[in-house]
């Protein structure tokens, strides 16, 4: 039992680097893009949009193409289930629950990774924004 206990916590740990690094890259991807569009959010709130606006529309496109991600992602695990079905122990290799329990942990974790960013995005002061450039 060593040896299947082995290759499993290495496939785990291997997940969670992968996971880990999707966060950061797409953290700093909104990031950078908050950062960029400074001017433009700046000038939104001086007409007037409010904070929610703000933060609605940098979340949206943070999660845009995490949620295409996740559908190709479903899509080719849904192709590649059979290769996987021989070492799945007590647990169908189409099985829906996890499946689901899975896709929404993954927009759980892209949602925190897009709301840090927007959450600096509303606190953008409009004067400065216009003033720097």
């Amino acid at each position: 039992m060593a040896r299947p206990r082995f290759i499993t916590l290495l496939l785990a740990l291997f997940a969670v680097t992968a996971l880990s690094l999707t966060v950061v890259g797409l953290y700093g991807v909104v990031a950078y893009g908050v950062n960029q569009r400074r001017r433009e959010i700046g000038i939104r709130m001086a007409l007037g949009a409010r904070h929610e606006n703000v933060l609605l529309m940098v979340i949206r496109q943070g999660m845009q193409p995490a949620v295409i991600g996740l559908g190709i992602g479903l899509l080719g695990a849904f192709a590649l289930v059979r290769l996987l079905a021989s070492q799945l122990y007590e647990v169908k290799a189409t099985d829906p629950v996890t499946f689901a329990i899975v896709a929404l942990c993954l927009l759980l974790i892209a949602f925190a990774a897009c709301y840090l960013p927007a959450r600096r995005a509303t606190q953008i002061d409009p004067m400065n924004s216009l003033r720097c450039e």
